[in-house]
Formats: structure tokens, C-alpha cells, sequence
């Protein structure tokens, strides 16, 4: 393989396909300038289906239209959109605890909460982003501010209702990750102490909990002393997060100048994970598994969602980064070669996001409350950034 040519290949088609389909998409079809923020809730061709707003992706898409101001091209709808997101939160997202909503009206009229936090890291990493991309330092407090909540919420019994009653008494591996990834990213426009702890808590937490090599697996969830929990739901891998999360830990060893513990902790985890996520009959990563190899509970178990094929391009290629070992190239080229020829629509643009196992299409909407312009976008910024510093 002549890698340089297939890194300048990649980056060449992850840019293209950013600033010709995705990003052109959503600002024609997704931005709501009358109210402001963006809409998901778009069928195959645009067309509007739904116009409540997902709190979560006024944040997710703040942050991507800054992230690609700051790291593809300067354009100044980009950075307007973002900005549209952030005071679409100020403005309409936040209860009077502090909280942040789940679903709102598209005026911004409040339509339901729920017990997580994701909202609040959204609206932090859109602030820390767009700070950058404005130069307005007054959202990289904001974005440390938010953060320092969330760990208020987290910390403060009863504040968010558990998904368990006191019976059953558990750790929750998305939070865990989730926390490593807001923290890095407002840690680039502002430090402060509580970001580099969080994130070591976490990385302490993944290894001594979630990390179960008796399955060579990373589990979703576990007991409070890492226990396994051996029932469907205790039993669960979602091979895409952990994928993402191997490649959280990889931005992470890279910070600290690729240390070699946090890289091998990160190989470690995409090398299980991409075991029991690859599809060896049909391809593309799988929605999830059990540990112990009875049938999965949840409904979509053996789909092929958008997000965890978006996660692999973007591990694999920061694995090759932090290793050299074209192993990790190879990986990238099944799972690229895979999305790109089932994800993608040719005839109205951006992506499908629900694949049946075989790769057929399940249903054709470009987003709804949780697809939307995050995963894919990040993807193509973060891969298109890796295989140019690469090459």
C-alpha cells in the first residue's frame, strides 16, 4: 500500500464530502433562522417532518460548525450557525435548577427533561469551540462553568433520578467516557484543574471497572465495585462506544505526549471491541453484543447505526497515528470502504442512519432527535485532520 497516497486519498474525500454534502445540508435544510438552533427531524430529501428541537444537538452542532471554522475553512455562516445553537440554549434550553431539557418546542418552549447530562456537555464543548472560533473568551467560562454543573449534578443525591431503583446499584460506562471527551475539549481554550481530574477519574474508572478481560470486553454497564452484573442489560457490549472511547483515551496519551500506558489501554479496547463489533458476514459494526454470547435484548442488536462506523474510521486512523502498525490502516480501509458504500445517499445527500444487518436501508430520514449533523461532520473534521498531519 502506498500509504501517503491513501492518506491524501482519504483526507481529500472525508474534506470534500464535509464542505460539498453534510455542511450544506444542514445549513440549507437544518438551520432555523427565524427561531434560531438547528432542526433534526428531516426526511430523505430535507423536508421538515418535526419541528421539536433536540437539546442535545443545538449543542452537537454549535460545537461542529465552529469546529469546522476552526479546522477546515473559515466561513462565516459556519461560525453565525454556531452561535444561532449556543443562544438557542442561553436563551430557551436551561431550567430553573440549571438543568438543561431534553426536547424543546422550535420556539423554544420546554416539552421534557430527563435524568442525563449529555445536554450540559453538548452546550460545554459548543462554548469551549466557539470560543476559539470567535475569540470571545467569555464562552470558555461559560463552557467551564457548564462543566463544573454537570459534576454538581452528578455529585448531589437525588438531583438526577436514577435508572434504577436502590435495588440495583450500578456504574454507568457512558457518563464515564462522555466526561473524558467534554473535559478535553474545554481544557484547549481554558484550564483549570477540575478538567485534568475528571478526566483521570474517568481513565481510573474504565480501567479498574469497565474493563472485564475474562470477555475481552469493555461492558456498558457494571456493579459499583466494577462487578458484573449478569443479567441482559449487565451483560451488554455496545462495541461503538467503546470504540469511541478507545479513541477519547488516544486524544488523551496524545496530550500527554503519547504515553504509552494510555495507548495501550486505548489498542486494547479497540482491538477487543472491534472483535466483537466487525460483522465478519456482512461488514460494518453492530449495534450490540453480550458477553457472554446470549442473544442480545435490545430490538435494534444486529442493525448498522451511522455513529459506531463513524467512531471506528476515526479510532482506526488515531491508532495507525500512535502506532505506525498497518494493522490498524487495514482495519480503516474495511470499515471506510464499508460506510461509503452503504451510508451515503447519492441521490439527496448526507447519510442514512439505519442500516438493516445486510446493509439495506431500514428507513431513509436524514435525522430525527438523536441523528442529526454530530457523528458524521466530527468524523470527517477529526480523520481529515489526522491523515494531513499524517501525511
Amino acid at each position: 500500500m502506498d500509504i501517503t497516497k491513501y492518506l491524501d486519498t482519504w483526507a481529500a474525500a472525508y474534506r470534500n464530502d464535509l464542505i460539498e454534502n453534510i455542511m450544506p445540508f444542514w445549513m440549507k435544510f437544518g438551520l432555523d433562522r427565524k427561531h434560531g438552533g438547528i432542526y433534526t427531524c428531516l426526511d430523505r430529501d430535507g423536508k421538515l417532518m418535526d419541528s421539536t428541537k433536540s437539546v442535545w444537538f443545538q449543542g452537537r452542532f454549535g460545537f461542529i460548525a465552529s469546529y469546522a471554522y476552526n479546522h477546515i475553512e473559515k466561513k462565516q455562516e459556519w461560525l453565525a450557525a454556531s452561535k444561532s445553537c449556543i443562544d438557542f440554549i442561553e436563551t430557551h434550553c436551561t431550567d430553573i435548577d440549571g438543568h438543561l431539557f431534553f426536547e424543546v418546542t422550535e420556539e423554544g418552549i420546554p416539552l421534557r427533561k430527563r435524568r442525563y447530562v449529555f445536554s450540559e456537555c453538548f452546550a460545554a464543548i459548543a462554548m469551549s469551540e466557539y470560543a476559539i472560533a470567535s475569540g470571545d473568551k467569555s464562552y470558555a467560562t461559560k463552557a467551564l462553568e457548564m462543566f463544573k454543573r454537570i459534576l454538581k449534578f452528578l455529585s448531589t443525591p437525588g438531583f438526577l433520578e436514577p435508572k434504577y431503583l436502590p435495588t440495583l446499584q450500578s456504574r454507568g460506562h457512558s457518563i464515564t467516557m462522555i466526561l473524558i471527551n467534554t473535559a478535553s475539549r474545554i481544557r484547549e481554550v481554558i484550564e483549570d484543574p477540575v478538567l485534568d481530574r475528571q478526566i483521570n477519574e474517568s481513565l481510573t474508572s474504565i480501567r479498574q471497572y469497565f474493563m472485564h478481560p475474562e470477555f475481552k470486553a469493555l461492558l456498558e454497564m457494571v456493579g459499583p465495585k466494577g462487578e458484573l452484573i449478569d443479567t441482559c442489560n449487565g451483560r451488554t457490549i455496545n462495541p461503538g462506544h467503546c470504540i469511541e472511547t478507545s479513541w477519547f483515551i488516544m486524544e488523551e496519551a496524545r496530550h500527554r505526549n503519547w504515553d504509552k500506558d494510555l495507548v495501550q489501554l486505548a489498542l486494547q479496547i479497540l482491538d477487543w471491541s472491534w472483535e466483537w463489533g466487525w460483522d465478519k458476514e456482512y461488514g460494518g459494526i453492530i449495534n450490540f453484543r453480550d458477553c457472554k454470547n446470549f442473544p442480545p435484548q435490545d430490538y435494534s442488536q444486529d442493525m448498522k447505526f451511522w455513529w459506531p462506523q463513524t467512531e471506528a474510521i476515526i479510532a482506526t486512523l488515531y491508532a495507525y497515528r500512535a502506532t505506525h502498525d498497518e494493522k490498524y490502516l487495514i482495519m480503516h480501509k474495511q470499515i471506510s470502504d464499508w460506510t461509503y458504500s452503504h451510508f451515503p445517499d447519492k441521490k439527496f445527500g448526507e447519510w442514512y442512519g439505519y442500516l438493516h444487518r445486510d446493509g439495506t436501508v431500514a428507513q431513509p430520514a436524514k435525522g430525527n432527535l438523536f441523528k442529526g449533523p454530530f457523528h458524521i461532520p466530527r468524523m470527517m473534521i477529526c480523520s481529515y485532520m489526522l491523515c494531513k498531519e499524517m501525511i
